[in-house]
């Protein structure tokens, strides 16, 4: 099967400040389990620091009810654009695809994550399910930080 990277994009309309959002994404991910506790249920730092490329993390979550482990690299960080980019570097994800890269970007009023991912074999379904975990996290976190 030759090589061939695919994209997805979910969008969220997002109503606190682009900064706030942004940010929260950036330094305070290992709050996600108590925002979303059905789908999350921990993100830990193992390497490096909160907010730095090069940081690794621990995501545990539930996507199609299926509990999902993923180590996570902060790949890139524009602030200035307001664009992080994670890679999966090892876990579930890997069995069913040879690359997973996530990445946000946060805009006044929208937050997108486009998800390229590379099948590993023909079989391997498009991550569809992913988009509505995508918005919901989105609304889940807005709404958080509208009243924190």
């Amino acid at each position: 099967m030759a090589n061939k990277v695919e994209t997805l994009v979910a969008s969220a309309a997002i109503k606190c400040p682009a900064d706030k959002f942004y940010n929260f994404f950036k330094f305070n991910m290992n709050d996600i389990a108590k925002i979303f506790p059905a789908a999350f249920t921990g993100v830990e730092l193992v390497e490096g620091e909160e907010g730095a490329v090069g940081s690794i993390k621990i995501w545990h979550y539930i996507v199609g009810a299926i509990p999902t482990t993923a180590k996570v690299l902060t790949e890139a960080i524009d602030d200035a654009a307001k664009i992080i980019t994670f890679s999966v570097l090892e876990g579930d994800l890997l069995l069913v695809y040879k690359s997973f890269k996530v990445t946000l970007t946060v805009k006044d009023g929208l937050a997108e994550w486009s998800i390229e991912y590379e099948k590993a074999t023909i079989l391997s379904p498009p991550p569809q399910l992913y988009v509505p975990l995508a918005v919901t996290l989105c609304t889940l976190v807005d709404a958080y930080l509208l009243i924190n």
